[in-house]
This record gives C-alpha cells, structure tokens and sequence, in this order.
C-alpha cells in the first residue's frame, strides 16, 4: 500500500478502537470514518465489512487472551490456572465495551485449543467438575458479558462478584448431576 493509505488504515484502526471501546461494537461507522478524519468510501475500501475492522481492531486481543491462557498452564495450582484465566477474560471485557461485544458474539472460539488445556488441566487435577466443557466456557463467558453491560456505570467491578458465585459452582467438590448435557459445539461457533 502506498503510505497514505497505509496511514488511513492506521487512522481508521485507531480510531475504530477508541469508538468500539466507548460504545461497541455497533457505533455507526459513518463515525469512526469521521474520528479518523477521512471518507466513508475509504473506509470501505481498507474495510468492507464492520468484521473486517473489528479483527484489525482487536487481533492484539486475541493474542493478550493467548498469553493469558499460556501463563495459567504456567501456574503450579492447575485451579488458581482456571481462575485466573476467568478472571483474566472478565478485565478485558470490563476494559472495553468492543471487546466484551466480541467476548459475546465469539465466546470460547477465542484461544480456544489453549482455553481446552486450561479447563483439561483443572479437571485432571480434581479442582474443576469433570463435566464442564468448552461449550460451557461459553455460559460463564455470556454470563459475564451481560453482567458487565449491565453494571459497568453503576457498579463496574460487580462483575468479579458475579464471577466469584460462578467459580465457587465450578469446583469438583460442588458438582452434582446437572439436568441436561453440555451445548453442541455448532451452537457457539460464530455466536
């Protein structure tokens, strides 16, 4: 690309991110087009769909969750792993109303070969109920999105409450039968 283009992309990145962060993924990209101080056509053409810019926008997220997942596998206490990638997952959709949009919509597709060793670590410890699966994450994960949303002005570290419940109902020793099977994966692919 030539460099002002490669500086427009730069601009609508920057910009995007700091839009995405205040209000979501759903700001208008009329916009971000505007905070970046160009076009809405060349917005267009660096991004032709809104995915498109949010994966430039949040591809370092994705790798900070990556980094996260390989220090829990780190962590002598498989458990104290598990939660303090949970915890880990909760900062960064509290930190930004973009990410936690993104959380949503992708659940446990983010990290995901890393986030089935954490989880398999925990449970052939004896710390996590050996029925928990990927597709669970996904419960936790929603969980924490909507509580998020709805506490962020009011109370924004309710969430590590919500969290704390949701953990304690995790561990082995809690388990009891639950009444239905885990979600198909074909559910949260793409949510």
């Amino acid at each position: 690309m030539r460099r002002d283009a490669v500086r427009n992309r730069e601009r609508l990145v920057e910009a995007a991110r700091g839009a995405f962060a205040e209000r979501g993924l759903d700001v208008p990209l009329e916009e971000i087009a505007r905070r970046a101080g160009v076009s809405i056509g060349t917005l267009y053409n660096r991004f032709p769909t809104r995915n498109d810019l949010a994966a430039a926008v949040f591809a370092d997220r994705e790798e900070t969750v990556r980094q996260v997942a390989r220090h829990a596998l780190t962590m002598p206490d498989p458990w104290d792993g598990f939660v303090h990638f949970a915890e880990q997952l909760g900062r960064l959709m509290a930190e930004d109303r973009g990410w936690t949009d993104v959380a949503a919509r992708r659940g446990p597709e983010i990290g995901r070969a890393l986030m089935i060793e954490v989880i398999g670590r925990a449970q052939a410890a004896g710390a996590l109920r050996p029925d928990f699966t990927l597709t669970d994450m996904a419960f936790v994960i929603w969980s924490l999105t909507r509580t998020i949303t709805a506490t962020r002005d009011a109370a924004p570290d309710a969430w590590r409450r919500h969290l704390g419940f949701v953990l304690d109902g995790l561990r082995a020793p809690a388990a009891h039968p639950l009444p239905v099977g885990p979600l198909p994966e074909s559910l949260i692919a793409g949510c």
